[in-house]
């Protein structure tokens, strides 16, 4: 199933998960979530996951995933939360901030990603700092 005309990204494996994000039960997540991203060219280049309602992307494809892009949360009273769960060097949260649409929830996420962001690579996140 695809919705409008966005390119599909350029990894079989980031594209098949994103096909399989954007077919998750509405039970599961809140779509506006899953398509906010899904049309952002920075984001829909990353390996999406879905976990209790939240969006998460990863530079990698194969778990362990990296911990180093926001994520996307529903806000309790509407809205949504971007928050960086693990630093890349230690264990905690880091809100980002907070949006009202699931489209500006996207754009904080995209102004918030580590340097030298690109898609995610075919591997782990071990593989990323391979030179």
């Amino acid at each position: 199933m695809t919705h409008g005309n966005i390119e599909p990204p350029a990894s079989s494996a980031v594209a098949a998960k994103w096909q399989k994000a954007r077919e998750t039960s509405d039970e599961l997540i809140d779509h506006a979530m899953v398509e906010a991203a899904y049309a952002n060219v920075h984001l829909r280049s990353l390996f999406p996951l879905i976990s209790h309602g939240s969006l998460h992307f990863s530079r990698c494809t194969t778990f362990p995933w990296t911990n180093d892009v926001p994520s996307i949360y529903p806000a309790s009273g509407g809205g949504f939360r971007v928050i960086r769960m693990n630093e890349p060097v230690g264990s905690s949260r880091q809100i980002v901030g907070d949006a009202d649409s699931a489209e500006e929830a996207a754009a904080l996420v995209v102004a918030h990603l580590p340097p030298g962001c690109g898609p995610a690579i075919d591997g782990t996140a071990d593989e990323l700092d391979r030179p």
